[in-house]
C-alpha cells in the first residue's frame, strides 16, 4: 500500500512532465486501434454487401472467376448460351431463375468524354437491371431502363458527377461505344463501398457488352421454399453439364470476402507495422522521461532508502508510475483510435469509397489489444530507469540530484554499440555482395536491424563527437549563448543520444525509401532511354484492353512510320525436359517490336523469334529447363490449339522492361487461336517519321479522341507517369511515418522541458548575473536545434546506407542506377532544424518566465 501511495503521489506531482509521454502512448495505441477498427469496419461493410447481393445459387460461365468477376483476353466477359436459363428452371427446388449479363471491363464517360469511374480504385460495373439487383437497390428518381437509349445510374455516382435525368452517357467496351441517356437513379439499400454501377435493359446490355443477344454471363437462382441452397446447387449441377461454375450464396460471398480479406490483410499489417515504429520511437521518449525523473529525484529516493525503503520497493514505485501512465495513455488511445477510424472512413469517402458509420465495428479484441500493448510497452520502457532507481543508495540523500552516470556502464555500452554497429555494417556489406536478391534480402534485413540497434546503443558516444562538430558549424556564431547551448547538449550524452535516436528512426526510414524510390525511377528511366526505340505508347490506365477499332484509328494518324501491336495470353508449356508448366504467360507482338524494344539477347537474334512457329525465352527459363537455340516447346494456347514452337532467341533476364517475357509473333498466335478468341492488345506502340515527332504526337491524340479510355504518351510523359506512381506510393508511406516523427518531436519537447526543470537553479543564477530572457530562450532553442540536427544526421546517414544497399539488390533485378535524392535529403535535414525550433517553443517560454529569486532558492 505504501508503494502505491508513493507512486500515486509522485505521478500526480509530476503530471505535467508525464503528459507528453502519455500523448506518445495515446498516439501509438490510437494508430493500432484505429487500424483494427477501420479494417474490421471495411470487412463488415463488404460482408453485408456480398451477403445482400448474392442470389441463393449462381451459375457462371466457364472462365469466370470464383468471385464472379468477368475478365477475358478478348475484352468481353465469358458467357453461356441463353438456353442454360431454361435448363436451370427445370431443376427441382428452383423457384425462379433469371439471366444476367455484366462486365467490369468497361469505361463509362459523360457527354464531355470525362470518365465516370471511381477514383479510389473501386470497379466500374455495367449490367442489366434484374430482380436480384432490385432487392438491394431502390429506384429513387426516374425509371429503370426501358430501351436501348436509356441507362440508370447509381445515386452515389450521379451525385459525385452531378448527373441529371436526360444526360448522355457513353459505355465503352470491346464491342464499341453505346450511348444512352440517364433514365433514373437507384440508391443502395446497403452501403456501397464505392463502385460505379450502370444499368441497361437486358437486350441492350447483351449487345453493348458482348455483341450477342443470345447469351448471359450469369444465371441467378432463387430456391423454392423447403429447399436449401446446397440442395438446389446439387440439383442444378445434375441438370447441367460440367462446363459451368455453380455456387451457393455463401460460396460466392466467401470468395468475394476472401479477395477483400487478402487485400485488407496486407493493408492492416502494413499500417500496424508503422504503428510499431511509432511504439518504438515512443519507447525512447518514455525511457528518457523516467530516466530524467529518476535523476531529478535522486536525493528524494536516497532519503526513502535511508528511512527503510528497499531497492525492490523503489523499483516497484517507478514501475507503478509507468503502469499508471500506460493505463491512462492507452485508455485515451483506444477512444482516439475509434475517432481515427471514423476519420479514415471520411477520408476514403473523399476518394470515392463510401463507408457508413452505421457499420462501425469495434471488436472486443481491439480495446484489449490496445490496452495490453500500451501498458506492456510503457512498463517495459520504464524498467531500466526503475532498475537504476532501485540502485540509488541512502548516501545519495547527501548529494545533489542528477548525479553522473556510472562510467563503467558507459564503457560497456560503447563497446556493445560498436560491436552491434560493426555487425550491422558487415551484414549490409554481405547483402551488397550477394549473387541473388533473395539471399541478399536476408542479410539486408539483419544488417538494418543490427545497425539500427547499434546506433541506438552507441548514441551517447556519437553525441559527444557529432554534437561538437554540429555546434562548431551552427552554434558558435551565436557567441557565449551558443557555447552554453552546446555544453547543455553535451552535459548528458545518454539523454541527448536517446532523444536523437527517437528522431533518427523515422528519418532513417524516410532516407532509405527516398533512395530506393529515386533509384527505381532513375533505373527505369535509364532503361527506357537505352531500350525503348518507339516514340509513343498507347495504353489504358484502368487496365482496359485496346480494341481493334482504336488500333485502326491510331494507324490513321499522320506522321507515323509504323504501329506495333502487343498482346499477351496464357498457355501451357511442355518443355524439352518433359515438364508441363500451366498458365505460363506468352507475349505476342508484331515483328517491329524487336526494334521498338531493344531487349538484350544472350543467344540468337530477337527478330528471328517473330518468324513463323518461332519464339524466344528468357535466360533463367532456358537454364531451368535445358533449353537452347533450336529447342522445341509445345505451347497449348488458352482458347486455342497446341503449337510446336522453335526457340530462336534467348533474352537476358537482367532487364527492367518486359522482364521475363517470352515472345512470339501475332501471326503465329493467330494460326492456333480462333479469330474470335484472339486477345486484344494490352499496349500499342507507334513510331514517328524522322523530324515529325511533335506533329505525329498531336495527330495521334486527335485520332484517339473518340477513345478516352486510352492514354497516348511520348517517352517524356511515360517517365513522368512512372515517377508520379512511385512518388504517390512514397508520399503515402511518408504520411504513415509522420506519426513516428511526431512522437519523436514530443520526445524533444519532453527532454527540453524536463531539462529546464532540472536546471532551474542554474537558470536562476544565469539570470541573476545578467543573462536576459531573450538570451535564455535562444540558448534553449539552439540546444533543441542541435539535438534535432544530431538525430537527423544519424538518421539520414543510416537511411542512405540502407537505401544504397537495397539498390544493390535491385540491381540484380535490372535496376542498376543508384541515385541519391539530395534535394530531399538536404530538405529533411534543414527541416529538422525547424523541428528543433518548434519543439523548443514551450520549454523556452516557460524558462523565460521563471522568477529569478525563486529559481535560485530551488533545491
Amino acid at each position: 500500500m505504501t508503494v502505491m501511495k508513493t507512486s500515486m503521489r509522485n505521478f500526480f506531482a509530476h503530471k505535467g512532465r508525464m503528459a507528453l509521454s502519455a500523448v506518445a502512448v495515446l498516439l501509438s495505441v490510437a494508430f493500432v486501434c484505429g487500424t483494427l477498427v477501420f479494417t474490421d469496419t471495411m470487412n463488415t461493410t463488404f460482408d453485408k454487401l456480398f451477403a445482400a447481393t448474392s442470389s441463393d445459387v449462381q451459375v457462371s460461365a466457364k472462365g469466370a472467376s470464383d468471385t464472379g468477376e468477368t475478365q477475358a483476353d478478348n475484352g468481353k466477359p465469358p458467357v453461356m448460351p441463353a438456353s442454360v436459363l431454361g435448363e436451370v428452371r427445370k431443376a427441382e427446388g428452383v423457384k425462379s431463375a433469371e439471366g444476367t449479363v455484366f462486365s467490369t471491363s468497361v469505361t463509362v464517360v459523360d457527354a464531355d468524354k470525362d470518365s465516370l469511374s471511381p477514383s479510389g480504385g473501386a470497379p466500374t460495373i455495367v449490367g442489366n437491371w434484374n430482380a436480384n439487383d432490385a432487392r438491394t437497390m431502390k429506384i429513387s428518381s426516374g425509371n429503370a431502363p426501358r430501351g436501348p437509349d436509356q441507362i440508370m445510374v447509381d445515386a452515389d455516382t450521379a451525385d459525385k458527377h452531378h448527373l441529371k435525368l436526360g444526360d448522355e452517357i457513353g459505355v465503352i467496351t470491346a464491342v464499341g461505344t453505346h450511348r444512352a441517356k440517364v433514365s433514373g437513379f437507384a440508391e443502395f439499400e446497403v452501403t456501397n463501398p464505392g463502385a460505379a454501377i450502370f444499368y441497361l435493359d437486358t437486350k441492350t446490355a447483351q449487345k453493348a457488352l458482348v455483341g450477342d443477344t443470345g447469351v448471359y454471363t450469369n444465371v441467378n437462382v432463387t430456391a423454392a421454399s423447403g429447399f436449401s441452397d446446397a440442395q438446389v446447387k446439387k440439383n442444378v449441377t445434375a441438370t447441367l453439364d460440367s462446363g459451368y461454375q455453380i455456387q451457393t450464396a455463401k460460396e460466392v460471398a466467401d470468395a468475394n470476402a476472401k479477395d477483400v480479406g487478402d487485400f485488407m490483410g496486407v493493408m492492416k499489417y502494413a499500417m500496424l507495422g508503422f504503428a510499431g515504429i511509432a511504439f518504438l520511437v515512443g519507447i525512447f521518449l518514455i525511457i528518457n522521461t523516467f530516466s530524467m525523473l529518476v535523476a531529478q529525484r535522486t536525493r528524494e529516493i536516497g532519503l526513502m532508502r535511508a528511512v527503510g525503503s528497499s531497492r525492490r520497493q523503489v523499483n516497484r514505485s517507478v514501475l507503478v508510475e509507468a503502469l499508471l501512465l500506460g493505463v491512462f495513455g492507452s485508455v485515451l488511445g483506444v477512444g482516439a483510435g475509434v475517432g481515427l477510424a471514423i476519420g479514415l472512413m471520411k477520408l476514403m469517402g473523399a476518394t470515392g469509397m463510401n463507408l457508413s458509420t452505421d457499420d462501425l465495428t469495434v471488436a472486443w479484441t481491439t480495446p484489449v489489444v490496445g490496452l495490453l500493448l500500451g501498458v506492456v510497452v510503457t512498463v517495459l520502457a520504464a524498467y531500466l530507469p526503475a532498475r537504476r532507481a532501485g540502485k540509488v543508495s541512502p548516501m545519495a540523500a547527501l548529494r545533489d540530484s542528477g548525479a553522473p552516470v556510472d562510467a563503467k556502464s558507459g564503457v560497456i555500452r560503447a563497446v556493445l554499440g560498436l560491436v552491434l554497429t560493426g555487425a550491422g555494417g558487415y551484414g549490409l556489406y554481405l547483402a551488397s555482395q550477394a549473387d541473388k536478391a533473395s539471399e541478399g534480402s536476408m542479410w539486408l534485413g539483419g544488417g538494418v536491424v543490427l545497425s539500427l540497434i547499434g546506433f541506438v546503443v552507441i548514441g551517447p558516444l556519437l553525441a559527444s563527437g557529432v554534437v561538437r562538430v554540429l555546434s562548431a558549424v551552427v552554434l558558435r556564431i551565436f557567441g557565449p549563448v551558443g557555447r552554453m547551448a552546446e555544453r547543455n547538449a553535451l552535459r548528458n550524452p545518454r539523454r541527448t543520444g536517446a532523444t536523437g535516436a527517437a528522431l533518427m528512426i523515422g528519418l532513417a526510414l524516410v532516407a532509405c525509401l527516398s533512395v530506393v524510390g529515386s533509384s527505381m525511377v532513375a533505373s527505369a528511366t535509364d532503361q527506357l532511354d537505352k531500350t525503348v526505340g518507339t516514340d509513343f505508347i498507347i495504353q489504358s490506365d484502368s487496365g482496359q484492353l485496346i480494341t481493334p477499332q482504336a488500333v485502326q484509328a491510331a494507324r490513321t494518324a499522320e506522321g507515323l512510320k509504323g504501329v506495333t501491336e502487343y498482346k499477351w495470353t496464357e498457355a501451357d508449356f511442355t518443355t524439352p525436359d518433359g515438364k508441363t508448366l500451366e498458365k505460363t504467360a506468352i507475349t505476342a507482338a508484331d515483328p517491329s517490336y524487336a526494334t521498338d524494344l531493344n531487349t538484350e539477347t544472350v543467344a540468337g537474334n530477337l527478330k528471328d523469334a517473330y518468324r513463323p512457329d518461332s519464339m524466344s525465352v528468357h535466360e533463367e527459363f532456358a537454364k531451368a529447363h535445358g533449353i537452347s537455340l533450336g529447342s522445341k516447346i509445345s505451347v497449348a494456347f488458352k482458347d486455342g490449339s497446341t503449337a510446336r514452337l522453335t526457340v530462336r532467341a534467348i533474352t537476358s533476364s537482367e532487364v527492367v522492361i518486359d522482364q521475363g517475357a517470352m515472345y512470339t509473333a501475332i501471326d503465329t498466335m493467330a494460326k492456333y487461336v480462333p479469330a474470335d478468341k484472339m486477345p486484344l492488345d494490352a499496349m500499342v506502340f507507334a513510331s514517328a517519321k524522322d523530324g515529325q515527332e511533335a506533329a505525329a504526337y498531336k495527330s495521334l491524340k486527335t485520332a484517339l479522341d473518340d477513345y478516352p479510355q486510352y492514354t497516348v504518351r511520348d517517352q517524356t510523359d511515360y517517365k513522368e507517369a512512372l515517377k508520379d506512381q512511385i512518388g504517390q506510393l512514397l508520399n503515402m508511406i511518408y504520411g504513415l511515418l509522420a506519426l513516428a516523427i511526431i512522437v519523436a518531436i514530443l520526445g524533444v519537447v519532453n527532454t527540453l522541458a524536463l531539462s529546464v526543470v532540472e536546471r532551474t537553479r542554474e537558470i536562476g543564477l544565469m539570470r541573476a548575473i545578467g543573462l536576459s530572457r531573450r538570451q535564455l530562450r535562444r540558448m534553449i532553442r539552439l540546444e533543441s536545434v542541435v539535438i534535432a540536427l544530431f538525430g537527423a544526421l544519424l538518421g539520414l546517414g543510416l537511411g542512405m546506407g540502407w537505401g544504397a544497399t537495397a539498390q544493390q539488390l535491385l540491381a540484380l533485378e535490372g535496376l542498376k542506377v543508384l541515385e541519391i535524392p539530395w534535394p530531399t535529403i538536404i530538405g529533411v535535414f534543414l527541416g529538422s532544424a525547424f523541428v528543433g525550433l518548434f519543439a523548443a517553443l514551450v520549454p523556452a517560454f516557460r524558462a523565460g518566465r521563471m522568477n529569478v529569486l525563486n529559481a535560485i532558492a530551488t533545491e
